[in-house]
């Protein structure tokens, strides 16, 4: 069977900004899964899920992004 994602690298040592980025960009790709589920599928009854799923992905972008802030302006 093949994997369609590959593992991540082994023993590497981010910075924490590394991290936060990281996790932005896994948000962002979330939210754009999410926002074509309710595109593709927008008269099922799980397009509530998938819209409120969408508002938690939004919430801890916002967050993500207010620590990598903070984390930038100490530089």
């Amino acid at each position: 069977m093949l994997k369609i994602v590959p593992d991540p690298p082994h023993h590497q040592s981010h910075s924490l900004e590394d991290l936060l980025i990281q996790t932005s960009e896994h948000l962002a790709c979330a939210s754009t899964v999410a926002y074509q589920t309710v595109l593709l599928d927008s008269q099922t009854p799980g397009q509530l899920l998938t819209m409120a799923t969408m508002h938690q992905i939004d919430r801890a972008q916002v967050l993500v992004e207010m620590a990598l802030s903070k984390v930038q302006s100490r530089h």
